[in-house]
């Protein structure tokens, strides 16, 4: 642990000319222009050349099995399948934990991260919020405090990463109105603190500090979903993304559109890209009338959160670049079920390093047709050889009673890459 205290201070001091390539991480922070003229296509596109893969599979679906078979869950001694990884819980604070595990190691300066993002287990609307700075300027976990402080669990967490900081040698920022019980726990750690007196006007505020790290720069294409109770689905959607790019993410709710929100808007001179995470159940077509005032407005069409999360996985506006576009194999995707959404605030960070990952809801765990219709479109499917890949892989998250092990087999054999020409993987 570190040996220093800092008072907490404005977050603004802190982001002053930050970056990713300050703490010294290879990972290094998307910048607004890169994303735009680049499509957001970081990795480079697949070669699928006909010599290699055989053609994408222009079908589109997937047959359920119409049985499964129950004993397949007895005496299990592992719970990864060939194409799934498996987080075996639905408690919220366990899986921030294990997530942190898995993507920072923490062995080396290479997978240390530079600050962790601690935030109210209570409040998902921070959360939310605050997980636009998972990527930049801080490559860091979500990890929780409660109403009464930093459990044990946690704060062994924070002690075994040992933050490196970032350009301003802050290792932990404390989101939201914390007790005072965390910052005697975090002595030791220098700490920043960011507070709101309401979830719009804390969207706005990383909206602001996220601006000040890109010299002042906003970005144009922004999400816009619901702070209310009952638009929470289709809200946390945003999560992966928001940890992924530069976009923020900022609120609306049933009263229309804040006076937080509209002042950020402004902020782009009518130049804004706005899209709109949420049915008009939701996101009312009054609020996206108004929303025409500060730029384009596009809604991503879903009647409901597991049609939504697979439509955003496959949307792409080629103009701005903003979106996921998948339409091809060779992808991570994050699977949670609709019963435990407390889970997607702390596996957003599934989508800023390793497989890079979209949020596909699980409807009550269930692997429906909406989804593994999807996964039939970007099955990955070769020619003359499976060797050569690309493959798809899917990060489950939730313990078994939240995600059968039958919905996992299911997802792990749609995943599964197969011959071009049909029939099972064994025929080639």
């Amino acid at each position: 642990m570190k040996i220093r205290l800092s008072m907490m201070v404005t977050l603004v001091l802190l982001l002053g000319a930050c970056s990713n390539n300050d703490q010294g991480n290879e990972h290094s922070g998307h910048d607004e222009t890169h994303h735009a003229e680049n499509g957001h296509n970081d990795h480079g596109d697949h070669d699928h050349n006909d010599e290699i893969f055989g053609e994408l599979n222009k079908t589109k679906s997937f047959d359920i099995p119409e049985s499964t078979n129950e004993s397949s869950s007895d005496h299990l001694q592992t719970l990864m399948t060939k194409n799934t990884t498996r987080l075996d819980s639905s408690d919220a604070e366990t899986v921030s934990i294990l997530t942190s595990q898995m993507i920072w190691p923490a062995t080396h300066g290479n997978n240390q991260p530079g600050t962790v993002i601690l935030v109210p287990q209570s409040q998902w609307q921070l959360g939310l919020a605050a997980v636009d700075l998972v990527h930049h300027p801080n490559n860091g976990p979500v990890l929780f405090y409660q109403e009464d402080g930093i459990s044990d669990a946690t704060m062994n967490e924070i002690n075994r990463l040992d933050p490196k900081g970032n350009v301003n040698e802050t290792e932990i920022m404390v989101m939201g109105d914390a007790p005072r019980a965390v910052s005697e726990q975090l002595k030791g750690y220098k700490t920043e603190e960011m507070k709101a007196s309401s979830p719009e006007r804390f969207a706005a505020e990383i909206d602001k500090a996220y601006a000040e790290v890109t010299n002042g720069t906003y970005p144009e294409n922004i999400i816009i979903v619901s702070s209310e109770e009952k638009a929470k689905l289709y809200s946390l959607i945003a999560a992966n993304w928001i940890a992924h790019m530069p976009e923020p993410l900022l609120y609306v709710n049933d009263g229309g559109i804040p006076e937080e929100t509209k002042k950020a808007l402004e902020k782009r001179d009518g130049q804004a890209n706005l899209y709109l995470l949420g049915s008009t159940d939701v996101l009312s077509e009054k609020v996206e009338k108004e929303l025409k005032d500060f730029g384009n407005v596009t809604r991503i069409k879903g009647s409901d959160p597991v049609t939504m999360s697979v439509e955003f996985a496959s949307f792409k506006d080629d103009d701005t670049g903003f979106g996921w576009g998948f339409d091809e194999p060779g992808h991570g995707l994050s699977f949670i079920s609709t019963s435990t959404s407390q889970l997607a605030i702390p596996a957003a960070p599934f989508s800023h390093l390793g497989k890079h990952s979209p949020l596909i809801w699980l409807e009550d765990g269930e692997a429906g047709k909406i989804v593994t219709d999807f996964l039939a479109g970007i099955k990955p499917l070769f020619k003359d050889s499976p060797q050569d890949g690309p493959y798809n892989h899917g990060t489950v998250i939730g313990g078994r009673e939240a995600v059968s092990h039958q919905s996992q087999g299911i997802l792990d054999d749609v995943l599964e890459i197969v011959p071009a020409s049909g029939g099972e993987h064994g025929s080639h």
